[in-house]
């Protein structure tokens, strides 16, 4: 992508990214609610006055819309992209024939069936992404051996050496130095209980990472707890395409979990929201990512943004996909579901709160890299 220079070197990687993703979505979404024969009204990439789109044979329009942030599936039935049920009148007064195609006349698995799909659609595409690099290109196997401690860091203090192979931290088998970066990270400063191998012999250290703070390539700031260790060189090995499945699933089910910690701990505030970005970090990273690593590493950043997706709609806030479900998890406890004034004040709370979390998350990208930012827009002109 070196033909890409300024403004343009950012949004065409991140609007590659994006609409990739908000298709891998919906699609999911599509293709389950077209197996429990709901008729779909709209395919959707982007909200706002349509660009340009067609209409299939069976009356669903696919169209490209003017605001770039997401997408959705409007199903008959549906009073708007939210995916909220029309009036009750209105669904009451629909035909036997109209009923049958109708998203909110399904069974109640049926429609849960149909909003799961999104999220695990963005999992699947994430995995045969990551399975197509492992059996093409390789993996990235690195032995879990301190090739030497910094100076003056956590490590260096607490007795590590080169050569110390790290067998467990706290209680948990350390299988690759990946392993060893995941458990360092989600520390938040409480004393690490490491066992090392030494000369052949186990010897167990206690260690408190250092939380320091760290600038990235791409201008991001981060507070990390650093250990202070730097591995051996790895290597890539291409496995083949059923053990490249399985290394894929459990990168993917390892990120997942990772992400989840990383959330709560925000939540309790255990970590700061430094990591919380919105449209122009995304942005930003999708760009330089396309210059520095090229179309692989835009692949791989997609596969990684696609698990972000798919978790962050199953988290149960009302207009995300986790708010429906959690919706169809009080019709299933009531035997019916939820008055239309409740679900209203639902969406409306929800809608909120997304709209609340979009706008911290683009404060957070314009204080940590305010002149990248500026150097963003004025790309345009130059």
């Amino acid at each position: 992508m070196g033909f890409l220079s300024g403004g343009i070197g950012y949004v065409v990687p991140f609007l590659v990214v994006l609409t990739v993703l908000v298709f891998v979505h919906e699609l999911g979404h599509y293709l389950v609610a077209r197996w429990n024969k709901v008729r779909i009204e709209t395919f959707s990439i982007g909200f706002g006055p349509e660009l340009f789109g067609w209409t299939d044979r069976v009356g669903t329009r696919w169209k490209v819309s003017a605001v770039p942030l997401g997408g959705y599936v409007k199903m008959f039935g549906d009073a708007d992209p939210t995916s909220m049920a029309s009036p009750g009148e209105e669904l009451a007064s629909m035909t036997d024939a109209e009923k049958a195609v109708s998203f909110h006349h399904k069974r109640l698995m049926q429609r849960v069936a149909v909003v799961i799909a999104g999220p695990a659609a963005n999992f699947i595409f994430a995995i045969a992404v990551f399975a197509a690099i492992f059996a093409t290109v390789g993996e990235a196997i690195t032995t879990p051996v301190v090739g030497q401690t910094q100076p003056n860091s956590a490590a260096a203090a607490s007795g590590f050496e080169a050569g110390d192979v790290i067998a467990q931290i706290d209680g948990k088998r350390i299988a690759t130095f990946e392993d060893i970066v995941t458990a360092v990270r989600l520390n938040v400063g409480a004393p690490m209980t490491i066992v090392i191998e030494r000369n052949g012999q186990d010897k167990t250290l206690t260690v408190t990472p250092r939380v320091t703070r760290v600038t990235d390539r791409f201008g991001f700031e981060h507070r990390y707890p650093v250990l202070g260790i730097v591995g051996r060189p790895g290597a890539r090995v291409r496995l083949n395409p059923l053990v490249a499945v399985e290394h894929a699933a459990q990168q993917t089910g390892l990120m997942v979990s990772t992400n989840l910690a990383a959330v709560w701990q925000m939540i309790i505030g255990a970590r700061p929201a430094d990591d919380v970005h919105g449209p122009l970090g995304i942005a930003l990273l999708s760009g330089e990512v396309a210059k520095v690593g090229g179309i692989l590493s835009l692949i791989g950043l997609m596969a990684a943004l696609s698990v972000s997706l798919g978790l962050i709609n199953l988290f149960p806030i009302p207009v995300l996909d986790g708010g429906h479900l959690l919706f169809y998890a009080a019709e299933a406890l009531r035997g019916r579901p939820l008055g239309p004034r409740a679900q209203e004040y639902g969406f409306r709370v929800g809608l909120a709160v997304v709209l609340t979390l979009m706008v911290f998350a683009t404060w957070n990208d314009v204080v940590q890299i305010g002149p990248r930012v500026v150097a963003f827009f004025k790309g345009f002109t130059t």
